[in-house]
């Protein structure tokens, strides 16, 4: 299992050793241990999710109030994503960025996304199954997005015609949610992590 951090600060690819023969493949796409080496203190498991979307979809960006925020572990069980993470820190040194990770069902890589950072995907093919560990349960109160489609955030999404949910296509832009202290402050997040 390899590691390797993003251009955002905190969050991480990883790409985990598959041990395949004719019978079919086997790998730990997971390990609690070495994460917590990675990122420094371990990943709490309150809640997974799976996610299943057609080619085109565009799900996101969702963000959650920190404390407590939800950090997420993300793999690709079926198909293919681009999955693209949005440093959303106010005062982060790299507040506004975003980075896309394609994951599959063919190289099994993962990312971590840390507390803060808004999340989102675009689905490269039909019946694009996503597995999440949250760190946290669903909190509708404290749930938040930013519009994927936002010129402010300039995300290059691989679709022509992009199918949001309703709820993501009435989600402010980044200026916005920065104007109406919607978005989580980069101190804090450092932190409140570094309290776990």
């Amino acid at each position: 299992m390899k590691f390797r951090e993003l251009t955002i600060e905190d969050a991480f690819e990883v790409t985990p050793q598959l041990h395949g023969d004719p019978r079919g493949l086997f790998t730990e796409w997971y390990r609690f241990d070495r994460l917590a080496e990675v990122v420094g203190h371990p990943l709490r498991l309150a809640q997974a999710n799976l996610s299943v979307s057609a080619r085109g979809v565009v799900r996101g960006i969702h963000f959650a109030d920190v404390p407590p925020g939800q950090a997420k572990y993300v793999t690709c069980v079926r198909g293919a994503v681009l999955d693209v993470l949005v440093d959303l820190r106010v005062g982060s040194p790299t507040f506004g960025r975003w980075e896309g990770v394609r994951l599959d069902d063919t190289d099994r890589r993962a990312v971590y996304i840390p507390e803060g950072i808004g999340h989102g995907f675009c689905a490269l093919t039909d019946d694009a199954t996503l597995s999440y560990l949250c760190s946290e349960t669903f909190n509708p109160a404290g749930e938040h997005g930013i519009h994927p489609l936002d010129p402010g955030l300039a995300i290059e999404w691989p679709a022509e015609a992009p199918q949001l949910s309703a709820k993501d296509e009435a989600a402010p832009g980044l200026a916005e949610a920065l104007a109406c202290g919607l978005l989580p402050d980069y101190r804090v997040c450092k932190a409140y992590t570094g309290s776990l």
